[in-house]
């Protein structure tokens, strides 16, 4: 009998411009990928997590000159000293890191635009129009308000180009009937209905080449000119897992293995690239669709959405260096819908590190290994069962693990906290410390201790995409890590199967998992 092969689970976020360092916005997506794909780990899955950086184009090229280095110098040191190194910091577990300049991206890029040439969806005409710089993009009269781009408040550029131009305007009644037919293609629904109103108003062919300046991949048959970024850039998701490699080499068989892609996480404002030229770049190469493309709001300070050129770009570590990264990464995904908009405030992420996380979790699980140190001498008591909590657990997972697939961070985050609540009020009910008076009540002063341990048990393991680091101290000293293995192996469906933690093991005091806060 031959075992199934674990279900694929491909997930990237957008590929961020090289322009600046990160901000909070930029975090923000990258953590949800990073908790998603552990969760679809913990489910067994076999995942693909993809970020990476965009590097070419007019921007980046005017960024580096205004640095006095070359826009190759550019990347390379933002790249090195910036972007790995933040998400390193942020715990955020990818399994590769792409980036516009490298070699295995340019030739597959260039293969891939010669097809469409071949094929015939590309032809040579003149381009005039405005463009915005900030945004890489052609813009449409509704794109603009007084002249200026809506995005950047910025004046856009009057173009004047011969471009070579890909027939977007075939695609659009194909991309109709796609998101009539699979909805959940493009999320949330305000994001479709932006994206078919886009589709039904007429679709205008996109020029895909510039001549006026050299930094981006040539166009094969004309090298003149570069490829437009956008078009350069889309193409990450599949040049990263081996687009166009023959089939039978390492290229090819990973391409075979993930495309589509399941899941394309996306900044709203970058929407219509990842919604309509996209799915028709693909179309036009007979290649599948990615599954969900996502489209989660901004994070909003002081009302204005986050961006470098409008200095409310914060940095994370302003936030980690404070709350710890486990809080940041917990936060974000906790307190905004994903999918809404969100303001970002000190004061409220402040309130809820310490109402949520350090009482209502990490208190918990200090005055539980403090009393089993206490009361058992410091090992786990005998296995018990609280029909309720264990009942409750079931219905928790489900609950969770249902939202949080479906990309309800904040559902499936709550599921778990109203958990971990009804722990704290099952200890505060049962008062062990009241129990432990009288020896004659030992066996039900253990039944209590096990049953919060088990609970607890079952929160580090459902936290655990999350909470990676704060997690692990937790499981290490519940003696798991000992009798259960590593944590990020623990299965999702699992979970709830109540009991596991064996007799005996032995508990130790840990750091402190969520510390007092400094004023500020």
């Amino acid at each position: 009998m031959t075992m199934a092969l674990p279900k694929s689970f491909y997930l990237t976020t957008p590929i961020y411009y090289v322009n600046d360092a990160p901000h909070i916005g930029h975090a923000y997506t990258t953590v949800a990928g990073d908790v998603l794909t552990r969760w679809h780990r913990q489910k067994g899955e076999n995942v693909w997590f993809l970020t990476g950086t965009d590097e070419h184009g007019e921007k980046v090229m005017n960024t580096a000159a205004a640095n006095n280095v070359s826009p190759q110098e550019w990347c390379d040191r933002l790249v090195e000293s910036a972007w790995k190194p933040v998400w390193k910091s942020l715990n955020i577990a990818n399994d590769d890191f792409i980036r516009t300049t490298e070699e295995r991206h340019e030739v597959r890029v260039g293969k891939f635009l010669q097809g469409l040439k071949d094929a015939g969806h590309i032809y040579l005409a003149k381009y005039e129009g405005p463009y915005c710089i900030g945004c890489e993009e052609f813009k449409l009269p509704g794109d603009l308000d007084d002249g200026k781009c809506v995005v950047h408040g910025k004046p856009v550029e009057m173009l004047s180009e011969e471009n070579w131009f890909f027939k977007l305007s075939d695609f659009a009644p194909a991309l109709i009937e796609h998101y009539t037919k699979h909805p959940e293609a493009c999320e949330p629904a305000s994001a479709r209905n932006e994206v078919l109103a886009f589709l039904e108003s007429g679709v205008k062919d996109l020029s895909i080449s510039r001549s006026t300046f050299d930094w981006g991949i040539p166009v094969p048959w004309d090298t003149a000119q570069v490829i437009y970024v956008w078009f350069d850039a889309l193409l990450n998701y599949a040049t990263a897992i081996g687009l166009g490699d023959d089939a039978s080499s390492d290229g090819g068989k990973k391409f075979a293995e993930f495309w589509p892609a399941d899941v394309h996480l996306v900044g709203k404002d970058i929407l219509r690239f990842h919604a309509v030229i996209w799915p028709a770049m693909l179309m036009a190469a007979g290649l599948p669709v990615p599954g969900k493309i996502f489209a989660h709001g901004w994070l909003l300070v002081g009302g204005e959405k986050m961006s470098k050129s409008k200095l409310t770009g914060i940095a994370p570590s302003d936030i980690t260096d404070h709350f710890g990264v486990d809080a940041f990464r917990y936060y974000f995904l906790r307190a905004i819908p994903f999918g809404s908009d969100g303001s970002f405030s000190w004061e409220d992420m402040g309130a809820r590190y310490t109402s949520e996380l350090a009482n209502d979790f990490g208190n918990l699980a200090s005055r539980l290994i403090a009393m089993i140190e206490k009361y058992c001498d410091g090992a786990i008591p005998a296995v018990a069962n609280d029909s309720g909590l264990s009942t409750m657990l079931e219905q928790t997972v489900k609950t969770a693990d249902a939202a949080i697939t479906a990309l309800d961070f904040q559902g499936g985050i709550n599921a778990i906290m109203e958990f971990c609540k009804r722990v704290n009020g099952y200890v505060t009910e049962k008062e062990p410390w009241a129990i432990a008076k009288d020896e004659s009540r030992t066996a039900e002063l253990n039944e209590v201790l096990y049953n919060t341990a088990e609970s607890i048990r079952a929160l580090a393991v459902l936290l655990h995409p999350i909470m990676p680091a704060t997690t692990q101290t937790l499981w290490e000293s519940l003696g798991a890590q000992e009798t259960l293995g590593n944590i990020a192996e623990q299965k999702i469906s699992d979970v709830a199967r109540w009991g596991q933690l064996p007799a005996g093991s032995r508990v130790t005091k840990g750091a402190v998992l969520f510390p007092r806060l400094e004023e500020k």
